[in-house]
């Protein structure tokens, strides 16, 4: 009897010892797929003693400015050279600590069945923001509507068209409105996590999409004075964990790619 209370009372102090242990952190996310798929990151970490309060965004800006401002532990909503404008824009303290996902880009229409019927003078709708932008009209060179002038890099914008065939019109627009534009415009650039949450699915109503192969692979970003944290190689791990491969695999098919 003795030892049965030894060990009930070593077991009740383990799992207090583990319930003090648990850390609680803020992870902020986009809304749609960056979301869904923390909150399966969420069930991972759990396991590990790491709490995740998921909090949604409907937009690109306020994500890293919550992070910097320690209102935020974590987010994961942007590629890499995203991160590395709003660095170089607002002087962030920001680093990358793990890739998540890539979501390629694609061009949608309410009216045009290829981009080979894009009239004389169409309007084409993009991201305002430089690097979303800059990814929209590379696309758009990619499939040959367009040429850039040399040297611009990840980050051109309409001013850089040297070529226009078509005179396509510009339209610069929050990312986050761009599924609403393709009632007025010919054709939209849309981030699919826009798309999926306005239930465009890239693979099947893209008109064009980006090539896989892109440096637009999506990330997880702390602050840089949190980057070696336990925590921090938590979430990271819980991520690139099997169960979180498998829910992106089976629930995307291939509108959502695992990018480690």
């Amino acid at each position: 009897m003795r030892k049965l209370r030894i060990v009930a009372l070593a077991s009740s102090l383990a799992l207090i010892a583990g319930i003090a242990s648990a850390e609680d952190i803020k992870v902020g996310v986009s809304v749609g797929e960056h979301a869904e798929i923390m909150e399966q990151v969420a069930k991972v970490a759990k396991e590990k003693g790491l709490n995740i309060d998921i909090v949604e965004f409907t937009d690109y800006v306020v994500p890293n400015q919550a992070l910097n401002d320690g209102d935020l532990q974590a987010n994961s909503f942007q590629h890499q050279p995203y991160l590395d404008q709003q660095i170089k824009d607002r002087g962030f303290d920001l680093v990358s600590i793990g890739k998540t996902i890539t979501t390629p880009m694609g061009v949608y229409s309410q009216k045009l069945k290829s981009l080979d019927e894009l009239p004389e003078g169409g309007k084409v709708a993009l991201p305002n923001d430089p690097t979303n932008g800059g990814r929209a009209l590379l696309l758009l060179q990619e499939k040959g509507l367009i040429k850039l002038a040399e040297g611009t890099g990840l980050t051109p914008t309409p001013l850089d068209v040297t070529e226009n065939a078509k005179n396509l019109k510009f339209l610069e627009l929050d990312a986050a409105q761009l599924p609403r534009a393709l009632a007025d415009a010919d054709i939209a650039v849309i981030n699919t996590n826009y798309a999926l949450e306005a239930g465009l699915n890239p693979e099947k109503d893209a008109i064009a999409i980006e090539a896989a192969e892109s440096p637009y692979a999506n990330i997880i970003v702390v602050r840089s004075a949190d980057k070696d944290a336990d925590w921090a190689k938590t979430l990271v791990e819980s991520y690139h964990s099997p169960e979180v491969k498998k829910y992106i695999e089976d629930k995307y098919t291939g509108a959502v790619i695992p990018a480690w």
